[in-house]
């Protein structure tokens, strides 16, 4: 008999599983933010929510229909993440190489659109994984709610300490924040790590 109330329990397991997803949204906002100027929490705020909105979409639609996407998932989802997260790290370099104002931030919805579901296509497989232990939806919406607000919070200490990093760093900090970006794309793709 475990020494811990099978809630709390159930809440750590959920709490371990955000970290565990949200961490490539903190290091591609890290990256992405360096290009960034004029931080606010106004700004951030809704990029953050976004990308909570967007992990925490994709993994319910993985628990809904899990049974029915998981052939197609397991083969392309890896192969999604490293192009998307290729695209923004390679234009990143490329602008700073060209000399142009770089675009490839997350100052528009296009931008914070393809970061966030290049780095919430693990969440899909997680609730895919769920439906396929037979989860219960109430362990389903725990989990969900702690990614929910995981990723909010790791996204916005992210956007802050890149933006830190790019003002103290400049065109140094975006090169290697989009190498950081293609090395993460690499690392979904092979599992290095």
């Amino acid at each position: 008999m475990s020494r811990f109330p099978m809630g709390f329990v159930d809440l750590v397991s959920a709490f371990l599983l955000a970290v565990s997803l949200c961490a490539d949204c903190f290091a591609v906002t890290s990256c992405s933010s360096v290009t960034l100027k004029d931080v606010s929490f106004r700004k951030v705020l809704p990029i953050a929510l976004a990308f909570g909105v967007i992990q925490t979409l994709l993994m319910f639609l993985g628990w809904l229909f899990g049974d029915i996407f998981v052939g197609a998932v397991e083969k392309v989802a890896d192969i999604i993440g490293f192009l998307m997260l290729l695209y923004v790290g390679g234009s990143m370099i490329l602008e700073v190489v060209r000399g142009e104002q770089n675009t490839r931030n997350l100052n528009g919805i296009r931008n914070i659109v393809i970061g966030g579901v290049a780095t919430s296509l693990d969440a899909f497989a997680v609730g895919i994984s769920l439906s396929m232990g037979r989860c219960s939806g109430a362990e389903v919406v725990a989990d969900l709610a702690a990614v929910f607000i995981v990723t909010v919070l790791s996204v916005v200490a992210g956007i802050f300490g890149g933006s830190r990093i790019g003002a103290k760093f400049g065109k140094p900090a975006e090169v290697a924040g989009g190498c950081v970006l293609i090395l993460i794309g690499l690392n979904i793709l092979f599992k290095f790590v």
